[in-house]
């Protein structure tokens, strides 16, 4: 599952770097849930959380039906 995630993500990052950012895989638990970092500008930016559930998690989760839900750590 890490591989398809890290797949998905590689599709995502040029947006997030276009802003200066990026998004890093951390875990995946059995429960469907994707623990990731965002670095970068994105990393400490008001509009992370938006960022987040809806590109991020969005994308995961219409591409990757076991995601359960995306949250940063």
């Amino acid at each position: 599952m890490s591989a398809e995630i890290e797949r998905v993500l590689d599709e995502i990052r040029p947006a997030l770097r276009a802003d200066g950012g990026n998004v890093e895989l951390v875990e995946v638990a059995e429960d469907g849930v994707v623990k990731v970092r965002l670095t970068g500008a994105c990393g400490h930016c008001p509009m992370s959380t938006q960022t987040l559930k809806f590109g991020v998690e969005r994308v995961l989760k219409e591409r990757l039906p076991g995601i359960t839900a995306v949250v940063a750590v």
